[in-house]
């Protein structure tokens, strides 16, 4: 039997489709129906509908503004604790005590934060396979021992901070922590191997420059360094007081970075997570010292390091039982930090430690503008100029996110229409 020869199929434009019950449908012509069309495709494709997903659930503007808001609120609030805490004289004005014991007053705070922490990880962060349970805090072996580091070197920060000062100078304290972006910058680009844009040097650079100005054009800073100098001129070392200075900025950037790489290397571990995580082994850590302290001091390595009598833990108990008002201050204290560090966290997650820093460092640039209004200080011409650079550098940062993610809008919306040029063809011949 021959072969018969079937009758040529009318083609169908692309833009009319034939259902299955025959009946022939005009979907248009136009790019609106195009992008529908590839809005199933994108459906269709589960990698393509999670980074759509990912990128409708990223962070704008205004999440960044309530996150400031909250770190500016509750740490203002601490500070103005801490002051009081560590600057109040009780007792008879014969015989004046002051509170000295900050290692069970970080140790309080970070027993609290780890409260807070938890109830943030529960009510945020379900566990993956354990529906009603929050997300486990040490998911795995390989993230404790990261977690581990950041929670020495965040723990010793502050006290080699605080030792710099009998060496050095209170401004030059005050300009190396202002210049605290750059060792974050540093570690980020040495430690890690990231690569920062172009941009993004210049801002830490403005920013920095910006609040160094504004600090040493301060009248009352500078007359305050000016004493403190010519009190302690006689016997201070100061290249030792420097390296002190320089370990507390290792450390604080070595923290910042470290948090970054973990968020990067574990991309399901959260904000709430590494919150308690950090306060529950820095809790430990300290509560470690303060119970081994007393055996520690009396030995040659208790006295180099000037460890005193190492009865911190007794003496703060005592000092509370003598003057009640101080535990109040204490747990508000505790408590701010702790609702602090959960916007602090929830910053860090969302915005990374750049954005962090940023925020951190420009919030005592700008306590002491919101004094100069309040109180109605002068501000010089070098500290409007370094209140410009700041802001300028801050804007800047802003602007050119706001170029980056246009470009990346308009580089997605032609990939779009490209993809769907191609279904569109792939579908005519198809029909042939």
């Amino acid at each position: 039997m021959g072969r018969t020869k079937s009758p040529p199929k009318r083609r169908e434009p692309s833009e009319i489709t034939i259902e299955g019950n025959g009946v022939t449908k005009r979907t248009g012509n136009g790019r609106g129906d195009v992008s529908k069309m590839l809005d199933k495709t994108i459906i269709d494709d589960g990698e393509t509908d999670k980074a759509h997903a990912a990128r409708a659930a990223e962070p704008g503007v205004f999440n960044l503004l309530a996150c400031v808001a909250a770190i500016y609120g509750a740490f203002l609030t601490w500070s103005v604790l801490q002051e009081r805490i560590t600057t109040t004289t009780y007792g008879p004005a014969s015989a004046p005590q002051r509170w000295t014991h900050a290692i069970f007053l970080n140790t309080v705070q970070s027993l609290l934060a780890s409260l807070v922490g938890y109830a943030y990880l529960f009510f945020t962060t379900a566990h993956p396979h354990k529906p009603g349970r929050p997300a486990p805090i040490f998911p795995s072996a390989a993230i404790t021992k990261p977690l581990i580091l950041i929670a020495i070197t965040s723990s010793l920060a502050s006290p080699f901070g605080y030792a710099s000062l009998k060496h050095i100078d209170y401004i030059t304290f005050v300009l190396a922590k202002s210049c605290k972006l750059l060792p974050v910058l540093f570690l980020h680009v040495t430690l890690f191997r990231k690569r920062i844009a172009l941009y993004k040097f210049a801002v830490v650079v403005l920013v920095t420059l910006g609040v160094a100005v504004f600090t040493l054009h301060a009248p009352s800073a500078a007359a305050k360094a000016a004493k403190h100098n010519a009190k302690n001129a006689a016997g201070a070392n100061k290249v030792y007081g420097l390296f002190l200075l320089s370990v507390n900025l290792l450390f604080d950037g070595l923290t910042n970075t470290v948090q970054d790489d973990i968020f990067l290397k574990f991309k399901t571990y959260s904000s709430p997570q590494m919150m308690c995580a950090m306060n529950i082994l820095a809790t430990i850590l300290t509560s470690a010292y303060l119970v081994l302290s007393p055996y520690v001091a009396p030995t040659p390595i208790g006295q180099y390091i000037g460890m005193g009598t190492g009865n911190e833990l007794a003496e703060a108990l005592s000092f509370i039982k003598a003057h009640p008002q101080v535990g109040y201050d204490v747990v508000g204290f505790a408590l701010c930090g702790a609702l602090g560090q959960v916007a602090i966290y929830y910053t860090l997650g969302k915005f990374g430690s750049l954005v962090l820093t940023t925020v951190t460092v420009t919030r005592k640039m700008l306590t002491m503008l919101l004094s100069v209004v309040w109180f109605g200080h002068r501000i010089t011409r070098m500290q409007w100029l370094g209140v410009g650079l700041v802001f300028g550098g801050i804007g800047g940062e802003a602007g050119m996110k706001v170029l980056k993610k246009k470009e990346a809008a308009r580089k997605q919306r032609d990939r779009r229409f490209s993809e769907a040029g191609r279904h569109r063809k792939e579908a005519g011949i198809k029909k042939e």
